[in-house]
């Protein structure tokens, strides 16, 4: 006895040519780093939402939580960049929306306060010393690197 065919989804989701490694990717290397986000040091996620036509084409970008000093503009270039898969929706003309989250980490990544390189500096001063400024002892330690 043959099994019947399932029947195929009538509409799925439109997919990044490559998959979600791919579409990170894609970020990673087209996200540049606005400027005044870099002297305030800001950090971030900014979610977009956008549309994805029966095309695959991008449309309709919007911000819906920014972080501003420029990243929110620099995600809708990169939102506006992308290209999906095309599809055929058997003769319809679907539109599909969808959000995406772009983080904004500062080049070089967090310094852990840890990690920082310290310098401690001690001085100490005899009571009893025999002439002003005589019997001060300075001490400096800077912890060398691992």
């Amino acid at each position: 006895m043959k099994k019947k065919a399932r029947p195929e989804s009538f509409i799925r989701q439109p997919k990044y040519a490559g998959g979600k490694k791919a579409l990170d990717e894609f970020i990673h290397t087209n996200l540049r780093y606005p400027e005044e986000a870099l002297k305030n040091r800001v950090e971030g996620s900014v979610t977009v939402k956008y549309d994805v036509d029966a095309f695959g084409k991008v449309s309709d970008v919007s911000i819906v939580h920014g972080i501003g000093y420029g990243c929110d503009e620099e995600a809708l270039r990169l939102v506006k960049m992308l290209r999906y898969e095309k599809k055929k929706y058997r003769g319809l003309r679907v539109v599909f929306h969808q959000t995406i989250v772009i983080h904004f980490h500062l080049p070089g990544g967090r310094v852990n306060p840890r990690q920082q390189e310290m310098k401690i500096q001690y001085q100490y001063t005899e009571k009893n010393s025999p002439k002003p400024g005589e019997g001060k002892i300075s001490y400096t330690i800077v912890p060398g690197k691992k």
